[in-house]
């Protein structure tokens, strides 16, 4: 189960890293009233069937976490979403690869949530979400677009996967490889939320 909405963005988010992405876009806008959230990659996308097997909680491939009967990230922001009035959409296309010649299609998932209904979760820690999906191991792009207008605190900023590899001076590995990197990324996200 998860305990806030980006720990629910946070799995999805590990979806599209795992699909083979070479570019994930994140958007995340946050106001008094609502959180909204779109989560687009370029993967190997799902055909209709497989999109509708994803929205099963009782349906899993078995390839991403073997062993496992069930696959839940999907069915849990369905269930959250339409229980406490907020809404979600997600559309997805298999293409080719890139290698083949052909364009990548992937997937959005997009979803909006009440964030006046008893029910929705809390929304959690954001700068924690973002310094999570952007040290999955893997060479991709990551960019995340955020939002927050409310009545005390407006903020609003883009940051690039890659420049933050850059600027840290780890472009070769590709990765956030220690700790000190680590701890650098999330002041930088915790300062941009001032």
């Amino acid at each position: 189960m998860h305990f806030t909405l980006c720990d629910m963005l946070s799995d999805l988010t590990q979806n599209a890293v795992e699909a083979g992405s070479t570019v994930i876009r994140v958007s995340l806008r946050e106001t008094d009233r609502d959180l909204s959230v779109t989560i687009e990659d370029n993967g190997k996308g799902m055909t209709p069937d497989e999109l509708k097997r994803a929205t099963d909680p009782f349906y899993s491939d078995g390839k991403k976490h073997p062993g496992r009967r069930v696959g839940l990230g999907i069915p849990f922001l369905i269930q959250t979403a339409e229980s406490t009035g907020g809404t979600w959409k997600i559309s997805s296309s298999k293409g080719e690869t890139e290698a083949e010649g052909g364009k990548r299609r992937g997937t959005v998932v997009e979803a909006r949530f009440d964030l006046t209904n008893i029910d929705t979760p809390p929304v959690g820690d954001v700068t924690g979400y973002f310094r999570h999906v952007l040290t999955f191991d893997g060479r991709y792009e990551m960019i995340i677009s955020r939002s927050l207008e409310k009545k005390s605190h407006t903020v609003e900023y883009t940051v690039r996967r890659s420049e933050l590899l850059e600027t840290l001076g780890l472009e070769s590995e590709g990765t956030f490889t220690d700790v000190n990197s680590l701890a650098l990324l999330g002041q930088y996200l915790e300062s941009m939320e001032e």
